[in-house]
């Protein structure tokens, strides 16, 4: 019978498996390699054809934006303060640009480490990581490793609206043919320029010298190296590895990165251990987060930057460099605030607070600005301080808030300013002749005002007094309202309104006797502006806020110069700020009615000093510009929708107090200006300040003073009141 079973292979014959049998049959072997043969020049074709055609129809961009000359990467304008320090970027994307050689070797290194190892050696194309990344990717069956180049990143940077970043193998391949472009067109280092300059490393934040100064306040050129790999742990994932919201994954990923540049040679083994180890320190600075002065760039880019400069602001790096003084605004900020807490507190109502303070504001959560609109409904508060011979903007607080509300109440606002009006009105009457001890009614209206609407308008002083004859300096440093507006009157309300003008008030003043007390509304910057005129010798000067911007090459395109106007000549000038000098201090001698109305308010300060308090009716606003022969500051309190803010809340006793901390604050860090200087011109004579004529030997001490007068205005009868009898003519 047959046996089934195979004949077995003679001994020593080669064995072979099935799946590689069919090898020694050369009909198959014929097929297995013409099909090999003809899939690969199929697949060579259509690789061929891909990337001849994957940028057919242009759709790829052309290289030659990058050329010398010819790419621009946006580049946000920066704001500087007084002094250089950065103050805010204004962009669309935060970015500066550095040439190669000012990037330290170990920054540009550990982007190579860790981006791209061969960089150097390779055409735009790294084959040997294109083959790891798919056995990765093979091997943990998902895409978990990337092939990009440096070369390949920054096309996708560069060109991110023609290239795209979907997913797909068609833009891969556009990448890819782009990289090969710019490799054989630009030298590596302008390549590795480019990207250092282009990559996005944060929200908003391209760029390592952006990067630099966002997270650590300083420029990439001083970074060392565990701050340069940390930099160079972002571009894989910016959000993850922020070491700002993830610090232990940014440590983490910084290590790692330290760990390639060990292994590629750059760092010793022990240099690497070091770096390792040294801590994660970022910057505290304000200026990271764009909140220094925001009222004050924002009205500089609203009212000047934007309207001058169009797209270019946010484009094209432009420098600009500001007036402002960081060390004033920072003072500025905590004066004001601190004043603003303690009226919220109760240490000037008793313990009591009528409205609704901004903690608990906060606390309550705040308002949508569709709910809450442009106005807060916390008290408010703003200041302004001004260099008194240029007109430099030293300081600006536009409100408490930025975030909250974006209201500038220093440049937006329009507000009755109470009693810190009157200084014009009284500057008229000595522009008129009227010697400053004048003799003024203080007592109420007779007849009384009528006004349109047919009402009596019958005015009062806030501690419903009056003083009788009182001299005109005392009116103005006690602040007197009846005594002032039959001042007005007489001079008339015309005169009052021109003499504003000199000043820089534009607002619209109509010819009512309420305006001699400010009750219409003017612009808190200019009635400080005004007040340079005081500090000044008699010139007013504008506010600016800016000295000159440059393009990102150092063009000058914009130089401001001061803008100088002369109100009063240096005498009458003089007059107006002795008296203005007298509301800080307390005429010598007892009795009531001594001290002006911030005395109280500026006792300490030992500097030359003058200023004017205000307080609207039913104490809706209060103020106080003071002035030093340096710096002219004003502040503002009250709210924005007009209401109370509590009893008694003069000028004198709840503003003035945060402008003595302001100035304590600058003059603890510059040395005390010297005091005015009087003109030579001037006369003075010893008067009976009870009547205006000139003291005798047998006038009460406490009414005897020694005056200073215009030439031609000084009084010439003796007092015949007081006589050495004790009888005389009445007063």
């Amino acid at each position: 019978m047959a046996s089934l079973t195979p004949p077995s292979a003679p001994a020593g014959a080669p064995r072979h498996s099935i799946l590689t049998r069919w090898w020694f049959d050369p009909v198959q072997r014929r097929r297995a390699i013409i099909t090999t043969i003809l899939a690969l020049l199929y697949g060579t074709g259509l690789a061929y054809g891909s990337w001849t055609r994957v940028c057919a129809g242009d759709r790829c961009p052309s290289i030659m934006r990058l050329a010398p000359g010819k790419h621009e990467a946006l580049q946000t304008s920066k704001v500087y303060a007084a002094d250089g320090r950065l103050i805010s970027e204004l962009g669309i994307e935060l970015r500066t640009v550095l040439p190669l050689e000012q990037i330290p070797v170990h920054v540009r290194q550990a982007f190579i480490a860790v981006e791209d190892k061969r960089f150097y050696a390779h055409s735009g194309i790294d084959y040997w990581r294109i083959l790891g990344a798919l056995k990765a990717n093979l091997l943990t069956l998902h895409y978990s490793q990337g092939f990009s180049t440096i070369t390949m990143q920054l096309a996708r940077n560069v060109f991110p609206e023609r290239l795209g970043r979907e997913k797909k193998l068609a833009r891969k391949l556009r990448e890819a043919r782009v990289a090969v472009e710019l490799e054989r067109n630009f030298s590596k280092d302008t390549i590795l320029e480019l990207y250092l300059n282009q990559i996005s490393l944060g929200p908003n934040v391209f760029g390592v010298e952006a990067a630099s100064q966002v997270f650590f306040g300083k420029s990439a050129r001083d970074l060392n190296v565990a701050e340069a790999a940390t930099l160079a742990a972002l571009p894989k994932a910016p959000g993850n590895y922020n070491p700002r919201t993830h610090p232990d994954r940014a440590v983490l990923r910084r290590n790692a990165v330290l760990n390639l540049m060990r292994d590629q040679g750059f760092l010793a083994t022990e240099d690497a251990e070091f770096w390792k180890a040294y801590p994660l320190v970022l910057t505290t600075r304000r200026t990271s987060y764009g909140d220094v002065a925001p009222y004050f760039v924002e009205w500089l880019r609203s009212s000047f930057l934007e309207p001058r400069f169009g797209r270019d602001l946010y484009e094209k790096g432009l420098r600009i460099y500001t007036t402002l003084d960081l060390d004033m605004q920072e003072a500025a900020e905590q004066a004001l605030e601190s004043q603003l807490d303690e009226i919220e507190s109760g240490v000037f109502s008793n313990g009591k607070f009528e409205g609704t303070s901004y903690r608990q504001y906060l606390e309550q959560g705040r308002a949508t600005p569709d709910d809450q609109g442009p106005f807060a409904s916390y008290l408010q508060g703003a200041l302004l301080a001004l260099d008194a011979k240029t007109g430099n903007i030293l300081a600006m607080v536009g409100g408490r808030d930025f975030v909250d509300s974006k209201w500038n109440r220093v440049t937006q606002s329009r507000r009755p300013p109470g009693s810190t009006f009157k200084p014009f009105v009284y500057s008229a009457a000595v522009r008129a002749g009227f010697p400053v001890d004048t003799m003024l009614d203080d007592s109420p209206l007779n007849p009384p005002v009528i006004q349109l609407d047919s009402s009596l308008w019958q005015p009062k002083d806030y501690d419903d007094t009056t003083l009788g004859p009182v001299p005109m300096r005392m009116s103005l440093y006690l602040s007197r309202n009846l005594s002032t507006i039959k001042l007005g009157m007489g001079i008339g309300e015309a005169a009052v309104i021109g003499e504003a003008r000199r000043y820089g008030i534009t607002t619209p003043l109509p010819p009512y006797p309420s305006i001699h007390i400010g009750a219409r509304e003017a612009s808190p910057m200019e009635l400080i502006a005004a007040y340079t005129s005081f500090a000044n010798n008699g010139t007013r000067v504008e506010p600016i806020g800016i000295q000159r911007i440059e393009d990102r090459q150092g063009n000058i395109l914009y130089q401001s110069t001061p803008k100088r106007e002369q109100v009063l000549d240096p005498e009458h000038n003089w007059l107006m700020l002795d008296m203005l000098r007298d509301v800080m201090r307390c005429q010598p001698g007892t009795g009531p009615h001594r001290c002006g109305t911030a005395a109280g308010a500026a006792g300490g300060l030992r500097i030359p000093m003058a200023g004017k308090t205000g307080t609207t009716d039913d104490y809706t606003d209060a103020w106080f510009v003071g002035f030093t022969p340096e710096i002219v500051t004003g502040i503002w309190i009250g709210y924005d929708l007009q209401r109370r803010i509590m009893n008694n809340a003069g000028g004198g006793r709840i503003v003035a107090p945060a402008w003595t901390k302001f100035m304590r604050d600058v003059y603890e860090r510059r040395p005390a200006p010297a005091d005015w200087v009087r003109p030579d011109d001037l006369v003075t004579r010893e008067i009976d300040w009870s009547n205006g004529f000139l003291a005798t030997p047998f006038c009460p001490l406490e009414v005897r003073r020694w005056e200073w007068f215009y030439p031609g205005t000084e009084p010439t009868q003796v007092c015949q009141v007081h006589s050495p009898f004790g009888v005389g003519v009445s007063p």
